[in-house]
């Protein structure tokens, strides 16, 4: 029985049926949160069935994602959209790992972001301050996410680039799925100040901190140690998600119905040709792809 359906002209990077196809191969699961489990406002059911499954098969999943925030605030986001505890073991944030950067930087600080995300700051001893005294700049997204981008951010980032400012991007996500829309994050930010020649610190995917926190985390849960050759990341960010694993030398399975959807065809039907393109263009070779994460 053929476990994986192939695709024309993409022979090295099969669709995959399902994740129960692959999932003996593996004994730990780190999953991208926005953009796989959930939209922004809503959750995908098949994604939560595909991690509870493979839970309850006696693997150990980590939900790690570029969230600018502690991970309290996602569990919280996570039951609010009704997915179950039993779907996952932890969650681990680009949040949690930037802490690290905010605190040992200076203490005077311009936030770039929403109310949402100040719990990035509880603990520590910074003092948020206007452009004028800051002597650093902490993003974690635009003010306004729904509506802001990055080219409405150009004067300000100059301004502080010409005061060699170092910017700490606390989300590296360039952008998300919203509903049925994508919005911009930080790492857009971050792009356009690293354009106009300022320096940047980024903790969360592709770097990485946040990958080193996520094992660690498991380890101490399933309390024994994972062979990194048994660890699959699962995600649908060709910069950040794919990438990262690809750098940590962890295999990785393409979410293609995701923010690069529309490079390629529709989201629940690519275009194989295309998308082996895609991959190749970004020298991606995941062990497979799915349009939407399923077991």
């Amino acid at each position: 029985m053929n476990t994986v359906a192939p695709a024309t002209n993409t022979p090295e990077v099969p669709r995959v049926a399902g994740l129960s196809r692959i999932a003996g191969d593996y004994d730990l699961l780190l999953c991208d949160v926005w953009g796989v489990l959930h939209n922004g406002l809503a959750a995908k059911p098949p994604a939560i069935a595909a991690l509870s499954a493979f839970r309850e098969a006696g693997g150990t999943v980590v939900m790690i994602t570029n969230a600018p925030r502690q991970r309290k605030s996602v569990f919280a986001q996570l039951a609010k959209l009704g997915v179950a505890d039993g779907t996952y073991d932890t969650v681990v944030t680009s949040g949690d790992v930037t802490r690290n950067l905010i605190a040992e930087g200076p203490a005077k600080i311009l936030h770039i972001g929403t109310e949402k995300d100040l719990n990035l700051f509880e603990g520590i001893e910074v003092e948020l301050v206007g452009e004028e005294d800051a002597e650093v700049i902490v993003c974690s997204g635009p003010w306004d996410e729904q509506t802001e981008t990055p080219e409405d951010y150009t004067e300000l980032l100059t301004r502080m680039q010409k005061r060699d400012l170092s910017m700490i991007c606390a989300n590296p996500d360039i952008v998300v799925e919203l509903g049925d829309r994508l919005i911009y994050c930080a790492g857009a930010l971050a792009r356009e100040y690293e354009r106009l020649g300022g320096r940047t610190q980024i903790a969360g995917k592709p770097h990485r901190p946040i990958y080193d926190l996520a094992i660690s985390e498991a380890e101490h849960i399933a309390a024994k140690a994972f062979d990194k050759r048994r660890i699959l990341a699962i995600g649908d960010g060709m910069p950040t998600d794919i990438a990262g694993a690809a750098n940590y030398g962890l295999d990785v399975l393409y979410i293609s119905g995701g923010i690069h959807a529309q490079d390629y065809g529709t989201p629940d039907e690519p275009d194989h040709d295309r998308l082996g393109r895609f991959l190749a263009e970004h020298d991606a070779q995941p062990v497979g792809y799915m349009p939407r994460l399923e077991w």
